[in-house]
């Protein structure tokens, strides 16, 4: 007897072993730079095997070297973005960026009131181009609204003690957990502190150091290598891996762990696309091998070296 095969006009179903990937709704800016935002986080998330629902809440004017300025969006509209698919689609997580403006800090934490029980990784980023009085205006309302529904609050050391303990004075840094303890108590359960210099011990490579912690102290991190590149968009790298992660159902320890082993691939493959900073290569592990025998060869076919293309070694500065 003769079979009738589907039309292709027609949607087939999957098969029930093949379970679809987690979806990840991130919050964040169009980036032209292609480093971070939203494209940075497209790029992440797909990369870690998760599905990406992307929602606009800014558009920011920048190249490889710096923001120019922004355009925020308006809060109804970044609402009505994330509707619109949430009706459609199962989340499993979400990734929140920059957000516009303080409004826009509203109409995301609207949307995330509806979800509690869907993990959160809020990446703090810099917003110094901002004008003063909106920049205070946006971090208020960050501290009010987002951090209270945040699972993990990631960040470089100094933008979170800028944000969480802005009236420290002692003359070293606070630690993980004190940063934690700021963070807890405007509602965020963990902080991933990244960027906390070591002391370079003799004969030994310095290092950075990056580290999750609750209130009651640390729990897990990674040491990098310290190179000496401005990178742009890895901090956001390293909180949308976590939430795709996370997404996944991994368990937070793990998954930080893994984050921050693909973020540090992600930066040795570094490439530099324009004059400006040094972009991670999310997808380093889709390179093809050199064959066996072969000499390795570097961008524009030139032998390949230890180094970043056009980048020295020293400090690694997470953004």
């Amino acid at each position: 007897m003769n079979t009738i095969a589907p039309s292709a006009t027609e949607p087939t179903e999957p098969a029930a072993s093949d379970a679809p990937p987690a979806c990840v709704m991130s919050f964040n800016a169009s980036d032209p730079s292609g480093a971070g935002g939203l494209a940075g986080d497209i790029s992440t998330i797909a990369a870690m095997g998760a599905h990406a629902l992307p929602v606009v809440t800014a558009i920011v004017m920048r190249d490889t070297a710096e923001v120019f300025e922004s355009h925020e969006i308006e809060a109804d509209t970044i609402v009505e973005q994330a509707r619109s698919i949430l009706e459609d689609v199962t989340i499993s997580a979400w990734k929140v960026g920059f957000l516009g403006s303080a409004e826009g800090v509203a109409g995301v934490a609207e949307v995330l009131s509806d979800y509690p029980d869907v993990p959160l990784v809020a990446y703090l980023t810099s917003v110094s181009w901002l004008e003063e009085d909106d920049q205070q205006a946006y971090q208020d309302a960050y501290r009010e609204l987002i951090l209270p529904a945040t699972e993990v609050l990631v960040g470089n050391q100094q933008t979170l003690v800028d944000f969480l303990l802005p009236e420290w004075e002692a003359e070293r840094p606070p630690s993980a957990r004190e940063l934690a303890v700021a963070a807890g108590e405007l509602g965020a359960r963990y902080v991933l502190v990244t960027g906390i210099a070591l002391p370079a011990s003799r004969g030994a490579e310095a290092q950075v150091d990056n580290v999750l912690a609750s209130p009651q102290g640390a729990i897990t991190g990674e040491k990098f290598e310290r190179f000496d590149a401005t990178f742009l968009g890895a901090g956001e790298t390293l909180a949308a891996a976590l939430a795709s992660l996370l997404a996944s159902g991994q368990d937070l320890h793990l998954a930080v762990s893994e984050a921050l082993s693909f973020l540090d691939q992600a930066l040795d493959a570094g490439f530099r696309p324009g004059m400006g900073n040094v972009v991670p290569d999310r997808f380093f592990w889709a390179l093809p091998e050199a064959e066996p025998g072969a000499e390795e060869e570097g961008l524009m076919g030139e032998p390949a070296t230890d180094e970043l293309p056009s980048a020295e070694r020293g400090p690694r500065r997470i953004h």
